[in-house]
């Protein structure tokens, strides 16, 4: 198969041998895969792979790996020992977990288990959800991502006491604000340097758009609260330095979710959060029922992600689709159609 795969810290387009599902897997091919800041994440700091103990993500320079994780795809092959529940051309998605002989695998982040930037990949067959929708795979694809706001949104629980700030309109922040405004949350406030993600802040849900380059997103914040209400932050940029000028700036008893954890690490003023009595919450994945959640909403078109979308782009267009994903100014979601 054709796939674009990342070797030694470039990734080029070549043929390679197809997988071959094991027990309990399925072969799928690649409908629609989108391109995440955890793909950029992943291939430049190959020091998070070494640190993984967990093994599910392993970024060894020396063997290929495709990557590629928020995908929708068709069911090609079944391997043995499935349960043959789901057919054969059945367009499908899944949480991007590979069940191997040797454990868990993330799919498109470890040799074992290669993603959706190539023509074929597996999938495990009990992780593995039908799309019951006509919409496009370019579409479908986009759940994924949907699901890690989705997730931290719903587990964040706010209150009618509390308004939101979302700091960072990439793909994270905007689905963390189009699942608070699903959830009858508000309003909403977001921050985020570049014009662009403003106005696509706006059109998932956001009620108020700060540049925090030119006024201090609590001013914003305060200004729209109106009142004494607690304040709920949500982190979703990834550089070093947010985190703390969060810790910094906001409100007294504010909650943080960070959902961005810059691979590079953070520092932290930890005496200001212990004054302040700031409670920081970690993100982490998505909890399966709340990617199911998100996988539906999506595929239902419950919730609208067309704003979130911009260029598809072939194996061959991978390389430099990477780099234009680092640009902030560009559109929020490229997807690869292999």
């Amino acid at each position: 198969m054709r796939a674009a795969v990342l070797r030694g810290g470039t990734v080029r387009a070549r043929v390679v041998d197809d997988p071959v599902p094991g027990p309990g897997q399925l072969l799928v091919r690649s409908l629609a895969c989108g391109i995440c800041a955890s793909d950029l994440h992943f291939m430049d700091h190959p020091e998070a792979g070494a640190e993984d103990d967990s093994g599910m993500s392993t970024y060894d320079q020396d063997v290929d790996i495709i990557m590629g994780h928020e995908y929708c795809a068709e069911v090609v092959d079944q391997g043995p020992g499935t349960e043959r529940r789901i057919p054969v051309g059945a367009r499908v998605s899944s949480l991007p977990v590979l069940t191997t002989a040797a454990g868990r695998r993330i799919i498109g982040q470890n040799p074992e288990s290669p993603g959706g930037f190539g023509e074929y990949f597996l999938l495990t067959e009990a992780m593995t959800r039908v799309v019951e929708s006509d919409l496009p795979s370019r579409i479908v694809c986009v759940a994924d991502a949907i699901s890690v706001g989705w997730s931290a949104a719903r587990r964040a629980r706010i209150t009618a006491r509390e308004v939101p700030l979302v700091v960072g309109c990439g793909a994270i922040g905007l689905s963390v604000i189009a699942t608070l405004r699903r959830l009858g949350v508000g309003p909403i406030v977001a921050a985020d340097r570049v014009a662009s993600r403003r106005e696509t802040a706006l059109a998932m849900g956001a009620d108020a758009v700060v540049d925090p380059a030119e006024t201090s997103p609590y001013r914003t914040w305060r200004e729209v609260a109106g009142g004494p209400p607690g304040c709920v932050v949500f982190e979703c940029v990834g550089l070093p330095g947010v985190l703390d000028s969060i810790i910094k700036g906001c409100e007294r008893g504010t909650r943080i979710f960070s959902m961005g954890g810059p691979p590079e690490g953070e520092r932290l003023t930890t005496l200001t959060a212990k004054r302040k009595g700031i409670n920081v919450q970690f993100g982490g994945g998505p909890l399966p029922d709340h990617w199911d959640e998100a996988f539906e909403a999506v595929c239902t078109g419950g919730l609208d992600v067309t704003p979130m979308l911009g260029r598809t782009v072939g194996l061959d267009q991978v390389p430099e689709a990477l780099e234009a994903a680092r640009d902030a100014h560009g559109p929020t979601r490229i997807v690869v159609v292999p």
